[in-house]
């Protein structure tokens, strides 16, 4: 693969301090979430997954909808990211709510988001290591 744009960011002191882009843009604090026994008082890398998973994923479902020039610009992607206990360590579990506008119809809209899961760049790093599942509402 050639690089196109690599993004770096440093986190310090784990789930319970800071993540910070190298040209600033984004500085957040960090915090376990209170389901995990956390404060919640700041982002988790969840959250920050499943933001950047649904951005990506919406950018693809845009892309695969001009290529078949159906309209889905309207359309909405929310990224849900479950961490839980597997075995002695944890593991993750994405579930990518789709919502498209009402002029696409199922079959094509259905057709248009499996294209989009073969596009995306977290799909395809995430294919067969986690379980994706693709909800159309």
């Amino acid at each position: 693969m050639e690089a196109l744009y690599t993004a770096v960011a440093t986190a310090t002191h784990g789930r319970e301090g800071r993540a910070v882009a190298s040209d600033g843009k984004l500085d957040l604090e960090l915090a376990i979430p209170v389901e995990m026994g956390g404060s919640g008082q700041g982002t988790n890398p969840e959250q920050l997954f499943a933001a950047g998973y649904a951005a990506c994923f919406a950018s693809a479902l845009a892309l695969v909808g001009r290529q078949a020039k159906v309209d889905v610009s309207d359309a909405a992607v929310t990224g849900e990211v479950s961490i839980g206990k597997q075995g002695e360590g944890f593991a993750l579990a994405v579930t990518l709510r789709v919502e498209l506008p009402e002029t696409v119809d199922e079959t094509t809209g259905r057709k248009l988001v499996e294209q989009a899961h073969q596009v995306c760049p977290y799909s395809n790093a995430t294919r067969g290591n986690i379980p994706v599942e693709l909800v159309i509402e």
